[in-house]
């Protein structure tokens, strides 16, 4: 008998057995969902989250066209000190609460909370909340402006934002620090064509220029495959960048062309309409956010901060008033000095 044919034979069986039993499975087993992106997370990074719940919060805070307001707060943003009888949150609510055309923003507004505290305090004031959970890393305290747990804080800030990103929303990224006094999407291009806009300290006056400085305190980004390349890329640097937060790090990459090399449209934003501590807005009839950047500690944030808001709403009352009066009050407005921000820098 020959053995080798048997074998031969046996082998061709088997085989044909195999193939055809593979082409029934694909007949009758339901398709996988194509996703949205083409690279995995980080698989070093594992945070503790159901891959659902995540998608689900952000289905509910999006816009029609899957677009979602998102900050990051943590226990030091929510809670009072006992130099203050308020919180940052409190003011950057109270901001979006103060007009009509911001109000109904909230409804699209969701809080990342680092830590429990934050957490609760996001679902006390019945808001869209997710918990961003670490291992190992307890983010509840205030992390100085350029600390080590602030670097550390503004990558996991990263992550998680690129994760929102590959599910296939936009976003306008906001810190808690920034006061919405008007509603910022008119002053933004919502057709498309810029990929990201993004604010900047100090406006050259050219809103296509590399040259900006750029500001990762708020910007508006679109998903799709070139922005979600860059964050991945941006993230890539993370452990080969000691010493620079992410905002350095993704100035870096955009000196180097990343823009260009991933075919990305940026817009920077001006500071008539996206001002900051750093390069105040002359204009108070345009202005719609004021970031406390340039600025080193919370509490000197909330003290500034809520001068803005009060320098704000004198500005408000005056307009109640007859048309003319209102223009001849306004017409010299000039915001506070920001003393406390800039007294921040003597101390660490």
């Amino acid at each position: 008998m020959d053995c080798s044919k048997i074998s031969i034979t046996k082998f061709t069986v088997v085989s044909s057995l195999l193939l055809a039993g593979g082409l029934v499975c694909l007949l009758i087993w339901p398709p996988m969902s194509t996703p949205l992106f083409s690279s995995p997370l980080n698989s070093n990074i594992k945070p503790k989250f159901w891959e659902d719940e995540l998608g689900d919060i952000l289905k509910q805070a999006s816009t029609p066209d899957k677009t979602v307001i998102i900050t990051v707060v943590n226990k030091a943003y929510v809670e009072q000190s006992v130099d203050s009888n308020t919180t940052m949150l409190d003011l950057f609510l109270e901001s979006f609460r103060l007009e009509e055309d911001t109000a109904s923003l909230q409804n699209h507004l969701l809080l990342a909370a680092v830590d429990q505290t934050a957490y609760n305090r996001c679902k006390a004031e019945r808001l869209h909340c997710y918990r961003v959970v670490t291992d190992g890393v307890d983010y509840s305290g205030e992390e100085a402006y350029m600390s080590k747990d602030f670097i550390k804080m503004m990558w996991r800030r990263t992550l998680f934002l690129s994760r929102v990103l590959k599910y296939g929303y936009n976003f306008i990224f906001t810190d808690v620090d920034v006061m919405w006094l008007r509603n910022p999407f008119p002053r933004l291009s919502m057709n498309g064509t810029d990929d990201l806009q993004i604010s900047v300290d100090n406006f050259n006056g050219n809103p296509r220029s590399e040259k900006n400085q750029i500001n990762t305190g708020f910007y508006f980004i679109i998903s799709n495959y070139k922005t979600i390349s860059l964050f991945d890329a941006w993230y890539a640097q993370k452990d080969n960048s000691m010493g620079k937060k992410e905002q350095d790090v993704l100035s870096d990459l955009m000196k180097t062309g990343i823009f260009g090399k991933l075919g990305l449209r940026v817009r920077f934003l001006d500071t008539k309409y996206f001002s900051g501590f750093c390069e105040n807005s002359k204009d108070i009839w345009a202005v719609s956010t004021v970031h406390a950047n340039c600025c080193r500690h919370i509490m000197a944030k909330i003290r500034d901060l809520k001068v803005v808001l009060r320098d704000w709403k004198q500005f408000r009352a005056a307009l109640n008033k007859n048309s003319s009066v209102a223009v001849n009050e306004t017409m010299n407005f000039q915001w506070t000095v920001h003393t406390e921000c800039l007294n921040s820098w003597k101390y660490k």
